[in-house]
């Protein structure tokens, strides 16, 4: 299955930051939306990316230009009648998926694979709505999708092997991590465990045994400087089976295992605090906070993604 040419369905911050990265390996790629100034931010937002790429001498003033050549907009949906793999990445809605699939699914050619960037929607429950579901697949990326590099390809019941592959060979060739997710479970496999993870972090600060940012402290100099660099079951191995043995022997009964959503959570979503993007959440982004935490998040990510990975 070879692809040359993709559609990117969605000019939001993960479409267009997706577009440029196929761009950025020659792909020739063109971004739709229905709305034309989703589609002009999506421009403006490529144009500022690639200078600060240009600054930080991650790219060449050529390689700009020759970026830019791959790259199309559009509001016209006969763009997906001649590519060979479309990524969609629009609202987080399942109706509205699935009427994108019902249209679009028939209107691509019939080799043309389907690929969605849902964080936790079931691949089965949009595949219901495709034309020819053998050639549907997840492909969840990460934000900020430049700098993280894991990139979740997740099955159906029906999605091909062959699928799968192709899906995940052009990850690969784009310098990200794949891994294949075989079965369709909520969450995938990332979200499960950022939300375990999260779960038992709000019980703690809920209970009082910790605060927010202790909490916060716990992860980034602990548990995620070291999962940078080790999974949970290397870490597992290397701390030896047996410690965690007796450890999970005495702590797994006492872990949170709530099934609703935590209080602190709840709290904040129903106040319409619902971080960065509102100014609030469990911190203030007041006052060009927001801009800053965007700025420090980023260089943090580099400095990691540099020393790790370059």
């Amino acid at each position: 299955m070879e692809i040359k040419k993709i559609v990117i369905a969605g000019a939001g911050t993960m479409g267009y930051s997706m577009a440029q990265i196929f761009a950025k390996y020659n792909y020739d790629v063109t971004i739709y939306d229905l709305k034309a100034e989703a589609i002009e931010n999506a421009k403006k937002r490529i144009k500022e990316n690639t200078q600060i790429l240009i600054q930080d001498q991650e790219l060449t003033s050529e390689q700009e230009k020759l970026l830019h050549q791959h790259l199309k907009y559009t509001t016209d949906k006969e763009c997906f009648k001649n590519c060979n793999l479309v990524v969609e990445s629009i609202i987080e809605k399942v109706e509205i998926k699935q009427s994108f699939y019902q249209e679009i699914s028939r209107l691509v050619r019939e080799d043309t694979i389907l690929a969605t960037n849902t964080s936790g929607i079931s691949i089965n429950t949009l595949a219901s709505a495709v034309y020819k579901p053998e050639r549907f697949i997840g492909m969840h990326w990460f934000n900020p999708s430049h700098l993280i590099l894991l990139i979740e390809i997740i099955k159906g019941d029906k999605t091909l092997d062959t699928v799968a592959q192709a899906i995940k060979e052009l990850s690969i060739h784009i310098g990200k991590k794949p891994v294949i997710v075989q079965k369709d479970v909520l969450g995938f496999a990332a979200n499960r465990i950022q939300f375990a993870v999260l779960r038992e972090a709000l019980y703690l600060v809920e209970q009082g045994v910790i605060s927010k940012e202790d909490i916060d402290a716990v992860m980034k100099y602990g548990l995620g400087f070291r999962y940078a660099c080790l999974g949970p079951l290397e870490v597992a191995d290397f701390g030896g089976l047996d410690t965690f043995y007796h450890i999970s022997d005495y702590l797994m009964k006492d872990l949170c295992n709530d099934t609703k959503v935590p209080s602190e959570l709840a709290k904040l979503y129903e106040e319409g605090h619902l971080g960065i993007k509102s100014q609030q959440g469990f911190y203030d982004y007041h006052d060009g906070k927001d801009h800053q935490a965007i700025k420090n998040r980023d260089e943090h990510l580099l400095k990691i993604y540099n020393a790790l990975y370059k």
